[in-house]
Parts: structure tokens; C-alpha cells; sequence
């Protein structure tokens, strides 16, 4: 049943590896001010923060950003872009070290690891904290946002009930999304050719971890199997999995097109990323360091579209010289929506720990930028 699949037990689990740093200077220069020292120590603290930029005002430090993606992808891009920006804002005084998939474990490790402090910075989907905080599926829900990804983006930036209500819920496990962003529209892979929801009878799609994608393809008739991406290509190989989802972009640099013999343009979702800090880690800086952060993700919105448009329109190019593409039709979309209609409902109102006025709020403000 749903409500079990959504325990959190998962996502707490501990990360191997993965120990928490725990900051203790605070506490060292709090207990360290003797009645003679006080002015030492702050003249000593004082010399250290000017060392970092022309002005003294970042200490020298180094954060790191985790991805799941690998260089060359939108995710690894966007981070080590944001790094540059924040090293030629600081000076230099903070160095950012962005981190490729892989490096400290798979999708949910590196959700686990942020939340314990393991890393400063994340960039991650939605869709592996579906279990732990349950408004974080909305992503997930076929034909509710936007089809072009343009106005989904400027949803996703200026949704109130994302950025703040849904931030909240996300700061009570110690993660804080400081934005959202589109990688682009989805698309289905397979070796069936996907026209119409009775294509996927039979079908096992592999989904991350995420119980309301599993009631999403159960709508369709499929069976689904929860796989990191690590694992993908061989499982669709040896057809142990039969079809996956992922924007054009991801589709050509994983290869999945290589075992997969259609692609589907079937627009049903936008493969949605967060900036992601650990919210302990993020309220104990200064406000000069919050600013600097937080200026940085607001100016990396229109970066990030437009890297991910030029990445996905180069990897539909690219499938399209030996994969058939198969595009459909407004019919045969809003035969998908028919599909899909019952999701949105079962979402909104018999999965554990959703709030209905989130999603209330958000589908008024997603009609409010469309116009429907």
C-alpha cells in the first residue's frame, strides 16, 4: 500500500560514509573568552576574515556542491558554474568544489548526506525525497505543469507555494530549496513504441523513489521498479526493465537510446532539479554569505534554462540519427491526460502527509501563467 511504501525508515537510514561534520568553532570561541582575551581573540578572528577578498568581508572557506549528474550534464554544469560565480564574488576567499554522481554514492545517499551536514550544497530531484517529504511528489504528477518547459520555469520561480510552503516542509528535515528549475520536458523510452496509455500493459518501467510514480504507472497498466540511474543502461540491456523516462539531454549522454529502440515525445512532465542547501549549515552564516548565495541561485535561473534548452535540443539531434521518434498528437495526449486525471486526485486528497492547500495554491498560480 501507498501509505507504508511512504515511511521514511529509507531516507534516514544511515549513509555509509557519510558522518556528519559538526562545526564546533562557535562554541570554542564562546568558551575560550577569558576576561584578559576577549579583545585578542577578536582581533585574531577579525585579521582571519580579512584575508579572503579585498574588502575582509567572506573568511576563506571551501563548500561543496553535490550533483546527479555527471560533468558535461546540465545538473554537474549549473554547479560548476555557480562555483565560478561564487569564487569571482568572494575574491576567491570561497572555493566551491562541485561534485559529479557517483562521488559520495547514489541519488538517495547524497540526499542523506546533505541532510546530515555530510556536504553543504545539493543539487537534486524531488523525486528520491518522495518518501520522507510527501508535497514533493507534486513534481511527479503526469500533465499538471506546464508542456512547454519556459512557462515552467516561471512557475517554478515565482511559486509561492514551492518556494515558500513547500521550502518549509523540506526545512523540517534540515534540507532548504533555495530554487527550482526545469532540465527540460521528459520523454519515454521503450522497445514498444508508447502511442497510448494501453501501450504500457505489461510494461515494467523503472521510476525513482517515488510511491506516487508507481500509482502513476499502475494508471497506465505498467509495473515499475525503482533503480538508480547507475543501473539503468544494463537493465534496459538485458530487458529487465523495459522502458524509462528522462529528458532528450539525459536520454543521448546515458546511451539509454542505444538500447532502446523509440523515444516518445510525449511532453506528460518536466524533469524537475533543486538547489538544495543543509539548512543548520545555511542559517549559521552571515548574512554577507547568505546574500552571496542566495543572489547567485536567483541569477542562475535564466543560466540554467538556457543551458538545459541547448543541451536537450543537441541530444533529440543526436538520437535522431538512429532511434525512431515518435511525437504525439494532441489526441493522443489528451488521451494520456484522461489517464492521468485520477493521480491528480489520489495525490491531492488520500496520500499521507499531502497538505491539499499546497496544491490548491499551486495549480491556481500554474492557471494564473498559463491562461487556462
Amino acid at each position: 500500500m501507498l501509505i507504508a511504501i511512504l515511511s521514511l525508515g529509507l531516507f534516514l537510514a544511515a549513509c555509509g560514509g557519510g558522518d556528519s561534520e559538526e562545526s564546533t568553532g562557535g562554541e570554542e570561541a564562546n568558551g575560550g573568552e577569558e576576561a584578559n582575551g576577549g579583545e585578542e581573540s577578536n582581533e585574531e578572528s577579525e585579521g582571519e576574515s580579512s584575508e579572503g577578498s579585498g574588502d575582509g568581508e567572506f573568511e576563506e572557506q571551501e563548500w561543496q556542491i553535490v550533483t546527479e549528474e555527471l560533468q558535461g550534464e546540465v545538473q554537474y554544469e549549473y554547479a560548476a558554474e555557480f562555483a565560478s560565480r561564487i569564487e569571482e564574488k568572494t575574491d576567491g576567499a570561497i572555493t566551491v568544489e562541485p561534485l559529479e554522481y557517483g562521488a559520495l554514492g547514489s541519488e538517495v545517499n547524497q540526499a542523506q548526506l546533505l541532510q546530515q551536514g555530510g556536504v553543504e550544497m545539493a543539487v537534486m530531484s524531488p523525486g528520491f525525497t518522495g518518501g520522507q517529504v510527501p508535497d514533493g511528489q507534486i513534481f511527479s504528477l503526469h500533465y499538471f505543469f506546464p508542456a512547454d518547459p519556459e512557462l515552467t520555469q516561471e512557475v517554478l520561480t515565482n511559486s509561492e507555494a514551492l518556494n515558500t510552503d513547500l521550502r518549509a516542509k523540506y526545512e523540517e528535515h534540515n534540507i532548504s530549496p533555495l530554487s527550482f528549475w526545469t532540465e527540460g520536458s521528459m520523454a519515454w523510452t521503450s522497445n514498444v513504441g508508447i502511442e497510448s496509455p494501453s501501450d504500457w500493459e505489461g510494461l515494467n518501467m523503472r521510476v525513482q523513489e517515488s510511491p506516487l510514480m508507481r500509482e502513476t504507472y499502475d494508471a497506465y497498466g505498467a509495473t515499475v521498479q525503482s533503480l538508480s540511474w547507475g543501473e539503468l543502461y544494463t537493465a534496459l540491456d538485458r530487458e529487465t526493465v523495459d522502458a524509462q523516462e528522462n529528458p532528450l539531454f539525459f536520454i543521448e549522454s546515458a546511451s539509454f537510446h542505444e538500447v532502446q529502440d523509440t523515444v516518445t515525445i510525449s511532453n506528460h512532465n518536466n524533469y524537475i532539479a533543486m538547489t538544495t542547501v543543509n539548512t543548520d549549515w545555511y542559517n549559521g552564516l552571515s548574512d554577507a554569505e547568505k546574500d552571496l548565495i542566495d543572489e547567485t541561485v536567483a541569477e542562475m535561473q535564466e543560466w540554467v534554462f538556457d543551458e538545459q534548452k541547448q543541451q536537450n535540443e543537441a541530444g533529440l539531434q543526436a538520437i535522431e540519427e538512429d532511434t525512431e521518434i515518435i511525437r504525439l498528437t494532441d489526441e493522443q495526449i489528451a488521451e494520456f491526460k484522461e489517464a492521468a486525471e485520477p493521480v491528480h486526485e489520489f495525490y491531492r486528497n488520500e496520500v499521507e502527509g499531502i497538505d491539499p492547500d499546497l496544491y490548491d495554491k499551486l495549480k491556481e498560480e500554474i492557471a494564473e501563467i498559463t491562461g487556462e
